[in-house]
């Protein structure tokens, strides 16, 4: 008879909640219940739904505001003596963190120590990375700096977007579960401390901060641009007195011009603090987006 595998609780959201999740099931994981997030109607929804996944499977879901005494004490009767932390959005506190004999482990879309905090894939694509990838480490009441279980790189191409990054990380992440929970599961995982001297962290990022500062490179503008765009707010700037969005464009050599200023309208090129930058799809706000041939 097989060994009788550890009541869980899986704390989930986006595609790296999605697809870990399902490696759990799949794999035939003891998944007592699911907390995750209802979807804002104010986002654009690419990832798979964890909640219709949990429902289906015929597991427990809640969808807590906040995680409060009352989370803690349903964890408590199901006896839960696992907790995995995928992408999940609310903050998981101490009580909540010392109640599984095992631990509790969560997955984060960097290599740590580096780019701890929030929005890890858009800082990394904004400040020009070429490497990123999938983190799980052992949580603690300090977010992103448990001890590592195990990681995964994953490239950053130079035409690559937030949404192709995080789809490559969802399939690092996936790979990291897959070959760390039974370790975890029998309480032997291998863990090393993170090195605090190679640490950094970046807060969470508002749509406000997509202004785009023509002052700036044009790669450094691309990067911007490429960090923010679907599903994501959009980088933007006031064009002819209206806030306008740029959704895609890409870096030229060009003579040197007024920040800023457009220097052409067909193609749309605008001179940038080094050079140029032809936006090759735009959108004015409130009208519908317009692509470019190039």
């Amino acid at each position: 008879m097989a060994d009788k595998r550890p009541k869980t609780a899986v704390f989930a959201y986006s595609e790296v909640g999605f697809v870990c999740l399902k490696e759990l099931i799949f794999d035939g994981a003891d998944v007592a219940v699911v907390f995750t997030h209802r979807d804002d109607p104010g986002e654009e929804h690419w990832f798979g739904s964890v909640e219709e996944f949990a429902l289906a499977h015929d597991i427990l879901v809640r969808t807590d505001d906040k995680l409060n005494e009352g989370s803690a004490a349903l964890l408590r009767s199901l006896d839960v003596e696992l907790i995995w932390s995928f992408y999940y959005r609310a903050i998981i506190g101490p009580e909540i963190l010392s109640i599984p004999r095992l631990g509790s482990y969560n997955m984060h879309g960097s290599l740590l120590p580096k780019y701890r905090g929030r929005a890890c894939v858009n800082w990394a694509i904004i400040n020009g990375e070429e490497t990123t990838g999938a983190t799980l480490h052992a949580m603690n009441v300090y977010a992103d700096r448990g001890d590592i279980v195990d990681q995964e790189a994953i490239s950053i191409d130079i035409d690559d977007t937030s949404l192709s990054v995080s789809q490559k990380i969802a399939d690092a992440a996936r790979a990291v579960l897959s070959r760390s929970y039974a370790a975890i599961e029998s309480g032997a995982p291998n863990l090393t401390p993170q090195d605090e001297t190679k640490a950094t962290k970046f807060g969470r990022r508002t749509p406000s901060d997509g202004l785009i500062d023509w002052n700036k490179s044009a790669v450094e503008i691309y990067n911007l641009v490429r960090a923010l765009t679907h599903p994501f707010p959009g980088a933007f700037a006031v064009i002819d007195g209206q806030k306008t969005y740029i959704w895609r464009a890409r870096p030229l050599d060009g003579p040197q011009s007024e920040p800023g200023k457009i220097v052409s309208k067909n193609p749309l090129i605008f001179a940038t603090g080094d050079g140029l930058l032809e936006v090759t799809s735009f959108q004015p706000d409130g009208e519908s987006e317009r692509s470019l041939k190039i």
